[in-house]
């Protein structure tokens, strides 16, 4: 597509949009009396505007029946988890038995290091990209300190190449591969929060298992971002929260993925719960956990049915629409953007200040968010596009993090963003 630089393309672009409906259907934060550009969907995604009406059925189930809505709500909340198990697998590619949605990310990222996070022998590593989120390094380091490891010995990170801002897919392949012989697991995030680089998860899959390791993935910034095919990839888990491209509200209910083969494996490790026990026998009360023959073994706890509540508007709206039609608008969305920063760089060759975008500019590299880096500015350009009422994410030293995200954001989002960052960088 050729791209231009004015308001009229980017309206009319917005005229063609097959899901321009879709924006009208969520609350985008006000700034003077207009839509502010919201461009941090990859931090928390905006609110379903049917939210409060999903919200408020349960809690009128709940001020009508009280303990009776466990089996008389409109949507009985005993089995409440269960109606996610579909949209949750359209979403990440996989059986519905394979996907259960529970806890919060983090939480379930433990629960399945539990599970598939088993040293033995020489295999003990963890293979990693560096610069993880901080939660999943964390999470990974207290794992193996649980088994009574030294994370300096068993935490093996990719790093970019020195003066590269992403990590080469071969370096991960080829660390792999160097540590075949003493890996027990590769753990890396589908999408690095950071840099906004998709890494190649059918790939470290593949190379992973050739190494005789199980492979998982934090899809904390995929899922309902890329298309996802994790049964088909042959991933072993993964987990991922809902609050950010899934819509589902700060500290949404998050999900869980467990590969099929690994379902009716009663000898693996768990830290079971009473929610997980096989719902036949559940309410008998006895001891001698007996796990579900699906992923929702791994539950602990009943369903948080407000929370889940939230999640049902968004993923309602994501049955509705489909990842295939969201992928479509965003690779088209994204090199929009890309274009407008490309466009504002032209301009600046005489200043000190130069925009470097370090998200891959491969489309099979990236979802919706670019980072870029503001060489010789600092965090008063941030502000300074807040103050104009765009809403993006700022993380040091100069990195700035925008995710037009194509249920609810528009050509002339992007447009205004490259409006407002221009009068910025003019200060």
């Amino acid at each position: 597509m050729n791209y231009l630089n004015s308001i009229d393309f980017a309206k009319q672009q917005d005229v063609l949009d097959p899901l321009r409906k879709y924006r009208d259907k969520f609350y985008i934060p006000q700034h003077d009396g207009g839509d502010t550009v919201y461009f941090t969907g990859n931090s928390l995604g905006l609110q379903p505007k049917s939210t409060q009406d999903y919200v408020l059925d349960e809690l009128e189930d709940w001020a009508n029946l009280g303990v009776e809505g466990h089996f008389h709500a409109r949507k009985p909340w005993m089995p409440y988890h269960e109606q996610f198990a579909e949209p949750l697998a359209r979403i990440v590619g996989a059986l519905p038995e394979e996907v259960v949605a529970m806890n919060q990310l983090t939480v379930n990222l433990h629960l399945l290091l539990v599970s598939f996070y088993r040293p033995a022998g020489k295999r003990v590593k963890i293979l990693c990209e560096a610069k993880a989120f901080p939660s999943d390094q964390y999470a990974l380091e207290s794992q193996v300190r649980f088994h009574g490891l030294n994370p300096d010995d068993v935490l093996i990170e990719i790093c970019p190449r020195e003066g590269e801002h992403c990590i080469r897919e071969e370096d991960i392949l080829a660390g792999i591969e160097r540590h075949r012989d003493e890996l027990a697991l590769v753990l890396i995030g589908g999408v690095n929060y950071y840099s906004g680089q998709v890494f190649d998860m059918a790939g470290i899959t593949a190379a992973g298992h050739r190494a005789g390791a199980l492979v998982g993935f934090d899809l904390a910034h995929a899922a309902g971002n890329l298309r996802l095919e994790l049964h088909a990839w042959d991933v072993d888990f993964a987990c991922w929260c809902s609050y950010k491209y899934l819509n589902s509200g700060p500290g949404g209910v998050a999900g869980v993925f467990v590969h099929q083969r690994h379902l009716n494996q009663s000898t693996l490790n768990r830290f079971a719960g009473w929610w997980g026990h096989d719902k036949a026998s559940r309410f008998r009360m006895e001891k001698g956990f007996v796990p579900m023959p699906t992923a929702e073994a791994w539950q602990v706890s009943n369903a948080p049915v407000l929370s889940m509540a939230a999640h049902k508007a968004a993923l309602d709206i994501f049955t509705e629409v489909g990842m295939e039609a969201l992928t479509a608008k965003s690779e088209k969305l994204t090199a929009y953007l890309e274009f407008i920063l490309d466009e504002i760089n032209k301009t600046l060759k005489s200043s000190p200040t130069r925009l470097e975008i370090i998200t891959p500019r491969n489309i099979r590299q990236r979802g919706c968010q670019l980072s870029f880096l503001a060489h010789g500015r600092g965090k008063e350009l941030f502000l300074s596009l807040q103050k104009k009422g765009v809403i993006t994410d700022w993380r040091e030293p100069n990195v700035i993090r925008c995710a037009p995200v194509p249920l609810y954001n528009s050509f002339e989002d992007v447009y205004r963003f490259g409006v407002y960052l221009s009068e910025a960088l003019s200060i």
